[in-house]
């Protein structure tokens, strides 16, 4: 059990990830010694990251009436949920979070609106000054605004985007259970268009909407092959009004489980643990670093509450780690 675990930490090493195979033969191992396999991502995470964790935090600025029908999302306009419904906030608004963030310590600060893709050309103008205002700042700027062309890809380069977000959700097989507005090809492609015009990518997806742990790393295959270079796992957070709110939370186990295997199918990638993780983790929250992740996503998320970033700071220096600068 060990020398395989120690044969495919080495494989995902020195041909930076593993195939579906081993990553079934992992998981059948994970399931019996969880702490050994958390143990070699941890291994893997220091070997390509070293010792620092970034810090990503967010703006929700656009919020509600979203036409697709995510069954899992408090602001799809097919649902009736307590979610707040407002347009695109000044780029003033934005600014004033994002320098709160760096004072904070994050590194990264994400523009996030509600809605299948931005189309107004008013409020792109809106968005291209606050990406611009953010790189002043002396953070990263990133921003998750719907499905990507290339004009718009470009123009969000002109402005100085660092990284543009556009999560998958779940595995292509599993794509239909969560979402039938739109196809998944669509989602894919928006990756390809930002990678294309020469953005970082930033893709991942929600577990325990229902899927199996297969469905997860088949996923984790998919954002392999797209290239994706920061890959946020979400953990699903019931919301009222939506089709999944009674869904039965995933053990914490099983949560850090998912984190290794991502470990160490996407070895040399950013693998940041998002919305749900206090919930979820509770008192395991430390112990998704040592499974595999080296970023977080932290204070508040879209529609649902974080936790305050020193508590994630001082997690990470309690770890014996340090949260990256710049």
């Amino acid at each position: 059990m060990n020398s395989t675990i120690e044969r495919l930490k080495k494989k995902a090493i020195d041909k930076h990830g593993i195939n579906t195979a081993d990553a079934k033969r992992l998981y059948a191992i994970g399931i019996a010694k969880p702490f050994l396999l958390m143990a070699h991502a941890n291994e893997i995470r220091e070997h390509f990251k070293g010792k620092r964790i970034n810090l990503c935090g967010i703006i929700n600025a656009k919020s509600g009436v979203c036409p697709e029908n995510c069954r899992f999302c408090a602001q799809s306009a097919h649902y009736h949920t307590d979610a707040p419904i407002y347009p695109l906030v000044t780029a003033g608004e934005i600014l004033e979070k994002a320098r709160a963030a760096r004072d904070a310590g994050l590194n990264y600060f994400s523009i996030v609106t509600s809605g299948t893709r931005i189309s107004d050309d008013q409020e792109w103008q809106v968005i291209y000054r606050a990406i611009e205002g953010i790189n002043d700042l002396g953070i990263r700027p990133c921003a998750s605004l719907g499905l990507l062309d290339e004009e718009t890809a470009k123009g969000l380069t002109r402005a100085g985007l660092f990284r543009y977000h556009h999560n998958l959700e779940t595995a292509r097989s599993f794509f239909d259970n969560i979402c039938t507005t739109h196809d998944y090809e669509e989602d894919v492609k928006t990756l390809r268009t930002a990678k294309n015009v020469g953005l970082s990518v930033c893709s991942g997806g929600i577990i325990g909407l229902g899927e199996n742990m297969m469905h997860r790393i088949e996923l984790a295959m998919t954002l392999k092959e797209a290239d994706a270079d920061s890959i946020p796992i979400n953990i699903l957070n019931p919301i009222p009004g939506t089709p999944l709110e009674n869904v039965s939370p995933l053990t914490p186990i099983e949560v850090l489980l998912t984190v290794a295997l991502f470990r160490f199918i996407l070895p040399a990638r950013d693998i940041r643990l998002c919305g749900g993780k206090e919930k979820n983790l509770r008192q395991l929250l430390p112990l998704s670093i040592i499974a595999g992740c080296n970023s977080l996503m932290s204070g508040n998320y879209l529609t649902t509450l974080g936790r305050d970033t020193v508590h994630d700071i001082e997690m990470v220096r309690d770890l014996g780690l340090e949260p990256a600068e710049g």
